[in-house]
């Protein structure tokens, strides 16, 4: 009996399964790697999406601060300080408030009021003479135009709305005590000094005293909203009683040379 083609099948079927065992394997191989592949993908979109719930991740970036941003008092006083000027007309004490890039500085009437000398120190420590270059007793504000610079002109920046309850930092120079700062709220709008005749008047109770007049009263983000001209001041001793008045910034740059009431009410 003969078995050669049975062996020659038998050689030919384990060829077949060898070949298909083969094929089978390098199936297996691409499965594996088509696997791997997509668990990598997956894996990345899950990363860069943020997780599983469809949203992104947000981005870590550091928003540039800007003038819109709210300020804390410290962040004010450092952002307007230089600004802030010290005024000396005879024997009077005030303060003022660079407005403009030439050096015009915002103050208050009665400061400079009949004053023969009138000079003014800046932050930096320049001193300089200054001449009126208009006034306004009707509104107690007054601009002044220093015969000299300081190296580098910081101005304020001016504008703002004013609402009930925000908060506020006034900046002056109170009793002598250059470049003192005092945080409250607005307490009131258009209010009237009878005493003085000035009306519209911003009302809040962050402290000033004598040598405040003319600085600014300055909001949140650090813009100037008025000049500091008044106090309650119902002891007669010209302290502060926890009300103090402010010309809307506005105003104050409305104003013009003209007659009017003096404005020799409660001021500082």
């Amino acid at each position: 009996m003969e078995r050669v083609p049975q062996e020659a099948g038998a050689a030919e079927a384990r060829g077949a399964v060898a070949g298909r065992a083969r094929r089978f394997a390098a199936t297996g191989v691409v499965l594996v790697l088509l696997v791997v592949v997509l668990v990598v993908v997956a894996v990345s979109a899950y990363r860069l999406g943020g997780g599983g719930n469809g949203e992104r991740a947000a981005p870590s970036v550091t928003p540039t601060p800007t003038p819109g941003a709210t300020l804390t008092a410290a962040e004010v006083f450092t952002r307007t300080g230089p600004s802030v000027v010290v005024i000396r007309a005879g024997r009077s004490l005030g303060t003022g408030v660079i407005a403009a890039e030439d050096g015009t500085i915002l103050t208050a009437n009665h400061v400079v009021k009949g004053a023969k000398d009138v000079t003014v120190t800046f932050a930096d420590g320049t001193r300089a003479k200054a001449a009126v270059a208009s006034s306004d007793p009707r509104r107690d504000v007054a601009t002044l135009k220093p015969a000299g610079l300081p190296e580098i002109v910081v101005p304020a920046t001016l504008g703002g709305a004013v609402a009930v309850g925000a908060p506020v930092v006034a900046i002056g120079n109170p009793l002598g005590l250059t470049y003192s700062l005092s945080t409250g709220v607005v307490s009131g709008l258009d209010r009237t000094v009878e005493d003085g005749g000035l009306n519209g008047l911003i009302q809040f109770d962050a402290s000033v005293n004598p040598g405040s007049s003319g600085g600014p009263l300055l909001d949140a983000r650090g813009l100037v909203i008025g000049i500091v001209v008044s106090i309650a001041d119902p002891g007669g001793d010209e302290a502060f009683a926890g009300i103090a008045f402010a010309v809307p910034i506005g105003a104050a740059l409305g104003g013009s040379e003209g007659d009017g009431p003096p404005g020799d009410g409660p001021q500082i």
